[in-house]
């Protein structure tokens, strides 16, 4: 790519520069507030763009269909039921689309998937139900034994109508089906199975199964290969803790591949198909790397990866590429950006590009790659300003243990980064989850209120490998709170923060974690607030709807046991008596995943421990509130509760 043509895209895109503003106290309102258009994907020809849409309610989701020509009124609007939302969204060709449902009962929960697939024409119509637990469509009459569970597991390297889905029926959960689905014709036929629930999938480009991978009913990591028409497990010293095929390179036998040897970080690799001849192309001793959003168009290739941990850094596999070069130079344009390659069209003509920073929640934009002209498509959330957002950065210390850990401090715009009222936000999960650098909601309200802001991605965080995730495993209660508990003192040491103005706040695991690190802790923490949180671990068993969910079962059993005196030692509805600060729990009377008995059970021990706190609890709503003007409520209480316990800004609280 030339020097003009580079040059053509930074001019191109001078209107995206955010222009600079005073940092003002922003209404809650604002943080309240959830994104209306998300998840927009790219058709084949470049023509159309599916979008998530979803009304102010945050109840009700439609899948909208817009042409990239006029983004003023869609072309079509496909409204999901009550709750339910397009979890995933695949275009199969340029006029058909592959949606798998999902559901979301609160703003804290992430989407969970049904199982259920369908599929739509662009203009919204012959809609017809693929896989699930209805019997209608086309083919209801054949397909009333389905009856299960299925997802899009990827697509033929040349979109052709087909798609590839994997399905686990609920009549027997310990095999997993791979079928080529036509989505036109609902047509199917069975490429493999394999003997254990839920594994992931890879197809070369000739369309044959190659490897299967997952973890087994004991929890156990497995890959096997396919190998003379049956499975073959490869060896620990194949696959490591960790090894995840990505896609064949194209025109050989190799393939890309994220490896870890020993359950550490997760590399890059490029190798036979065998295993022998790998290499290493990219990697980090700290944390993982990741091809998001780093992919050439077709015949599709990563350009670079990026860390997973820290500011996100990106490393260039080959700086001559014609896709490394357009992305290099905007990231050069929008310094303090992270610049992802959504989609390309088949063709490579289009590009669909996604921008985001820790000050803004992100935009979109097409760019014409033969005349390298951009156009603006959304904001994600337009209202945020990101001139007026704090800046949040990457630090780590060292555990009490000398286990290095990660942490995202967010420091309030304007502030003297010193004596500092501060506010642990600890994050939900705790496994597969971890805070990065990027734009937060939270922590940016909270800074925008004065205070600055901890978030410890604690041993069970996502980021760093499987070694990391699972040393997490039956350490809610003890190591992982005093990760974070050792993160305060550290921002203490270092002088970020005033000693005695530190509250902690939380929600799900989050909400469970400000109740044990004040337990775990007394004296360091004027306050703790929890958010849908789980507060009785032994209840977990019994109410909720992870136990339902596959893995469920064997899920509690690895990373909080079974044993009953482990289990209360650990559960802060048995420690009420140690929380000695003023609490503030705030729950959802329909939450699925933390129901709210778990709430009620933890007001009962600090009603018996004679404990003093404040209540908020609201009918209706679910893991996290839906409604904004609920959640606006909540934080405007937050607020108010953190004034009264660790003062605002400069100013410390009044003298009990």
């Amino acid at each position: 790519m030339s020097r003009y043509r580079v040059r053509a895209v930074v001019a191109a895109l001078c209107m995206f520069v955010p222009v600079v503003q005073s940092a003002d106290l922003i209404p809650a309102s604002d943080f309240a507030r959830k994104p209306e258009l998300l998840s927009p994907r790219l058709s084949p020809d470049g023509k159309h763009i599916s979008i998530q849409v979803d009304d102010p309610d945050g109840r009700s989701h439609s899948l909208a269909i817009y042409d990239v020509d006029d983004m003023t009124h869609p072309v079509s609007l496909i409204r999901m039921p009550m709750y339910e939302v397009p979890a995933q969204v695949v275009w199969v060709n340029s006029t058909r689309i592959v949606v798998a449902k999902g559901k979301q009962y609160g703003s804290v929960e992430k989407p969970f998937m049904t199982g259920e697939l369908l599929a739509v024409d662009v203009n919204g119509k012959r809609q017809d139900y693929l896989y699930g637990s209805e019997t209608f469509g086309r083919r209801s009459a054949t397909r009333s034994t389905d009856r299960g569970w299925g997802t899009v597991d990827g697509l033929p390297v040349k979109t052709n109508g087909h798609f590839y889905m994997r399905a686990v029926a609920w009549d027997n959960q310990n095999r997993t089906l791979l079928y080529d689905v036509d989505a036109e014709t609902s047509a199917r036929h069975l490429m493999t199975q394999f003997d254990m629930s839920d594994v992931d999938f890879m197809v070369g480009a000739d369309g044959n199964v190659l490897f299967a991978w997952g973890k087994d009913n004991d929890f156990n990591y497995v890959v096997y290969h396919r190998e003379n028409n049956s499975w073959a497990k490869w060896g620990r010293d194949q696959s490591g803790v960790s090894f995840s095929p990505i896609r064949q390179v194209s025109g050989g036998t190799r393939l890309w591949a994220f490896y870890s040897p020993a359950g550490g970080p997760a590399q890059l690799v490029e190798q036979d198909e065998s295993g022998a001849n790998r290499k290493v192309l990219a990697k980090d001793d700290f944390g993982s790397v990741s091809t998001s959003g780093l992919w050439t168009a077709a015949p599709e290739q990563p350009f670079g990866v990026r860390t997973l941990t820290g500011v996100p850094k990106v490393t260039y596999l080959d700086p001559q590429l014609p896709a490394a070069k357009i992305h290099a130079a905007l990231s050069q344009k929008f310094p303090g950006y992270f610049v992802h390659f959504v989609d390309f069209s088949e063709d490579g003509g289009q590009l669909l590009v996604y921008i985001s920073s820790d000050r803004d929640p992100g935009r979109y934009f097409m760019m014409d790659m033969h005349t390298l002209k951009a156009k603006a498509l959304f904001a994600s959330e337009p209202w945020v300003d990101p001139a007026k957002m704090a800046e949040r950065r990457p630090i780590r210390f060292k555990a009490s243990d000398g286990r290095e850990i990660e942490g995202i401090l967010t420091l309030p715009k304007g502030k003297t980064e010193a004596g500092l009222p501060m506010v642990l936000l600890p994050h939900g999960g705790p496994h597969g989850v971890s805070d990065d650098w990027f734009y937060d909601s939270d922590a940016q309200f909270l800074a925008n209120r004065g205070y600055l802001v901890l978030q410890v991605n604690y041993r069970g965080s996502s980021g760093r490998g499987a070694e990391f995730d699972q040393a997490g495993y039956l350490k809610w209660g003890t190591r992982v709170q005093q990760d974070m508990i050792d993160g305060v003192k550290w921002a203490i040491d270092q002088t970020y923060a005033d000693p005695k103005r530190i509250c902690v706040y939380g929600a799900s695991f989050g909400a469970y974690s400000a109740m044990m690190t004040v337990a775990r802790a007394p004296g360091m923490f004027r306050c703790a607030i929890g958010y849908a949180g789980i507060y009785d671990l032994k209840m977990m068993y019994s109410k909720g709807d992870i136990r339902q969910q596959k893995y469920g079962r064997s899920y509690l059993t690895n990373v909080i046991g079974r044993d009953d005196a482990d289990l209360a030692a650990n559960s802060p509805t048995m420690l009420a008596d140690k929380i000695d600060v003023p609490v503030f729990l705030v729950h959802g009377e329909d939450d699925q995943r933390a129901p709210f008995e778990q709430a009620k059970a933890m007001r009962a021990a600090l009603d018996k421990a004679h404990r003093k706190y404040e209540w908020m609890s609201v009918p209706g709503e679910g893991h996290g509130f839906y409604k904004s003007e609920n959640e606006e409520a909540f934080l405007t209480k937050m607020e108010t509760f953190l004034k009264a316990n660790i003062g605002e800004g400069d100013t410390p609280a009044a003298t009990k």
